[in-house]
C-alpha cells in the first residue's frame, strides 16, 4: 500500500516567510501531499497550499507590512492582539486578498492545525474543512502567542499557540497515518531551544493561566526532543527536512519589507535546491 505523504510546517511568527517561499516552489513544481499540518505561522500560511495560491502569503505580507491593523503594538494595546484578529483572520482572507475557498474545499488534500487548551495545557488537533469563521478562528488560535494575543474561544474552550504544546507535530502526523513526511523548519538544523526567557515577567501576565505557564516552562524540552526524533528519522531516510541554512534576520514583528522578502527568497532558494532529492524521496517505493 502506498504511504500517505504529509507536510509538517513549524511556526515562528514571521520566520514563516521562509516556509512560504519553500511551499510556493513546491506548488509551482507540482509537488503535492495527502495532508498538511501547520503550527502557528505554519497554520496561517499552510492553508494556501490547500487553496493552491502560490505567492499569496508574500503578496499580503508586503502589502500590509505597515498597516497597524495587521500587526502593531497599537493593535496590541487597543485590542489585546498584536496581530489584529478581525483584520488578519477575517477581513483580509475574505475581502482584501481572498483565499480560494472553492479550490480549498475541492482539494482532496487534508489540512490540519493544532492549538493549546489554556486550561489543560494539552494540544488539540483540528482538521480545517472549510474557510468559514470558526475554521479561521482555529487558525487564529494556533497562532495566538501568549501575552501577545488573547485566548481564542471555540466551542466553549479557550486556546492559544499550538507551538506551546506541540511545535513540530511529526509524531502526531505519523499517528494519523501520514508516514512519509516532509518537514519545513524555520530555524537552522543545529538550533536548540533554551528555557523560556523572562518567565517571571510572563507569569505576571499569565497568572490566570497556570497550565500555560507550565507549558512555557517545559516547552524547550519538548521542542528539543522533537528535533532529536526528527534527526533520528532523517538518518533512517524516513523524513525529509528543509531548514534555513543560516538564522533568519526577520523578526517576530517585521515591518521592513526587505527582510520579509529576504526570508521568503531564502525559502525559495532552499526549496529549489531541495527539489531533486525531494522528488526522489516522495517517489521512492518503501
Amino acid at each position: 500500500m502506498k504511504k500517505r505523504t504529509g507536510l509538517v510546517l513549524e511556526g515562528g511568527a514571521m520566520r514563516g516567510m521562509f516556509s512560504a517561499g519553500v511551499i510556493d516552489v513546491m506548488m509551482e513544481n507540482g509537488i503535492d501531499f495527502d495532508g498538511v499540518i501547520g503550527v502557528s505561522a505554519g497554520a496561517c500560511f499552510g492553508g494556501n497550499y490547500t487553496s493552491r495560491q502560490p505567492g499569496r502569503v508574500l503578496r499580503y505580507n508586503l502589502r500590509f507590512a505597515h498597516e497597524p491593523e495587521y500587526c502593531s503594538f497599537r493593535s496590541l494595546l487597543k485590542t489585546g492582539d498584536l496581530y489584529g484578529a478581525e483584520f488578519c483572520y477575517h477581513r483580509l482572507p475574505e475581502e482584501l486578498d481572498p483565499m480560494d475557498e472553492e479550490t480549498f474545499m475541492a482539494n482532496p488534500q487534508k489540512f490540519y492545525v493544532n492549538m493549546t487548551d489554556v486550561d489543560t495545557g494539552e494540544c488539540v488537533y483540528r482538521e480545517i474543512r472549510d474557510l468559514g469563521r470558526e475554521s479561521m478562528e482555529c487558525i487564529r488560535a494556533s497562532a495566538s502567542m501568549p501575552v501577545a494575543a488573547r485566548p481564542v474561544e471555540i466551542d466553549g474552550r479557550r486556546y492559544l499557540d499550538g507551538g506551546l504544546s506541540d511545535a513540530i507535530p511529526i509524531r502526531k502526523f505519523e499517528e494519523m497515518g501520514y508516514t512519509k513526511n516532509v518537514i519545513i523548519l524555520t530555524r537552522p538544523r543545529d538550533y536548540r531551544k533554551q528555557p523560556q526567557k523572562a518567565l517571571g515577567l510572563m507569569k505576571l501576565f499569565l497568572k490566570n493561566y497556570p497550565a500555560v505557564i507550565e507549558a512555557l516552562k517545559t516547552r524547550h524540552i519538548r521542542y528539543n526532543a522533537a528535533l532529536d526524533y526528527i534527526r533520528e528519522q532523517e538518518e533512517k531516510e524516513a523524513v525529509f527536512v528543509i531548514a534555513p541554512p543560516v538564522p533568519l534576520r526577520v523578526g517576530k514583528i517585521e515591518h521592513d519589507t526587505r527582510e520579509i522578502l529576504a526570508a521568503y527568497n531564502m525559502g525559495r532558494d532552499a526549496g529549489m535546491a531541495a527539489l531533486p532529492e525531494l522528488r526522489e524521496f516522495l517517489n521512492r517505493g518503501d
